[in-house]
């Protein structure tokens, strides 16, 4: 049981949430008065004159405090500890939670997963959080780099909970009642709702409906073989990032799902307590086909860059990299922000940092603001040190002589 040692920790109780709590784990209502108190039986008890107790509401009641400690001392009573310890406790004494469970299966035994796989379901975890807070803000088919600092801010905000036996699970806990502000700001910011920034609750939602139109995506692509489904659920919070992100989920699993438990003593909450989105090993190439699908915007172009490696900004361990090139080839950006669809690429770009190389990359073309970026990239080659390439080039520019071939010629 949580320590209640003074009655300043008593005040911390909230009893319309620990009614709410008792509800839910059984205990029923036998009586009440609005303001006053609720008077609640335990679960099997239906004579309110046996065993029942009353929760007072009025903090300014003479009694509240002697009330309050006798209620907590029976409902944390040996007859009542493991549920207590398990459903109550933990969350009558933090603020309210959502939490996200993120289970695929293993073939290895109870609660074990590879080390890889273990890795790529946390990574896939974050990716889908993030993709849904993206989506609150403007739901789009390719986001890049938009709202990624407000996405962020709502993930800095969740909380990594222990995994659960049985197959492998990572839990999410994500505050109900928090604001998520929309700027970064340096100032503590007010909660005073919609005026400070999004509601978390809010956010999570978002989270939730774009789950449930990429599995009915899924459903439609089954009976149609249309991808369509893909299209019409953007606006539901469907985008590359989302979709990538339940690929890495679903891929090579015997079976996987995302559930939400929300928090039900939050006001406001849901017709069904808990949300639950399946997936499994043959939705993969479904998924890959719609990310493909989804990241085919207008404004993006194919494009070769040739240059050297100037900046290495790897935020993320799990992460196949960013990195910047200088390029070298005319008519192109001069600098290009890259970042790779696979993660040993990252290690060739790191040697050519070191040692001063060119290297050649292929990726899809975007500007986000004053950035270039190349999106999906493959690092195809190393080409040479930088100094040998800038001399070549500018010997091209005084004479092109038999068998030389232009920079911006390479391959």
């Amino acid at each position: 049981m949580t320590e209640l040692s003074t009655e300043a920790d008593l005040w911390r109780v909230d009893p319309e949430r620990l009614t709410s709590l008792l509800l839910e784990t059984g205990w029923h209502m036998v009586g009440r008065r609005t303001g006053i108190y609720n008077r609640l039986a335990p679960p099997g008890v239906e004579d309110a004159r046996y065993g029942s107790f009353v929760v007072p509401l009025d903090r300014d009641a003479p009694e509240y405090v002697e009330l309050m400690q006798g209620v907590l001392a029976q409902v944390s009573s040996p007859a009542y500890k493991n549920v207590w310890a398990r459903a109550i406790a933990p969350r009558l004494f933090t603020d309210p939670i959502d939490e996200f469970r993120f289970r695929k299966e293993a073939a290895l035994p109870s609660g074990l997963i590879s080390w890889r796989e273990g890795e790529r379901l946390i990574s896939s975890a974050r990716r889908t959080l993030i993709a849904g807070a993206k989506s609150y803000v403007d739901p789009v088919r390719h986001f890049g780099n938009k709202h990624g600092q407000f996405a962020n801010r709502y993930l800095d905000s969740v909380l990594m909970g222990q995994t659960e036996p049985g197959s492998y699970i990572v839990k999410a806990l994500a505050p109900s009642a928090s604001t998520v502000p929309l700027r970064k700001t340096s100032a503590p910011v007010l909660d005073v709702g919609a005026a400070a920034g999004a509601l978390s609750r809010d956010v999570s939602e978002s989270v939730m409906k774009a789950l449930a139109a990429t599995v009915e995506a899924i459903s439609h692509f089954r009976s149609s073989g249309s991808l369509s489904g893909f299209d019409a659920g953007v606006r539901e919070g469907i985008s590359y990032e989302m979709t990538t992100a339940v690929l890495g989920i679903a891929e090579d699993a015997d079976g996987s799902d995302i559930t939400i438990e929300w928090d039900t003593s939050v006001p406001g909450g849901f017709d069904e307590p808990v949300s639950r989105y399946e997936f499994s090993g043959g939705d993969a190439p479904v998924l890959g086909k719609a990310a493909h699908r989804l990241a085919a915007a207008e404004h993006s172009e194919f494009v070769s860059v040739t240059g050297r490696v100037h900046l290495l900004a790897r935020k993320e361990a799990d992460s196949p990299g960013v990195f910047g090139v200088e390029n070298l080839t005319t008519g192109q950006p001069r600098k290009v922000r890259v970042r790779l669809a696979d993660d040993d690429e990252y290690h060739e770009a790191i040697h050519a940092y070191e040692e001063n190389l060119a290297v050649h990359v292929s990726g899809r073309l975007e500007r986000e603001g004053n950035l270039h970026w190349l999106y999906d990239a493959h690092l195809v080659r190393t080409v040479g040190h930088v100094e040998a390439l800038l001399s070549a080039r500018e010997a091209d520019r005084k004479q092109i002589t038999s068998g030389q071939m232009r920079l911006d010629e390479l391959p």
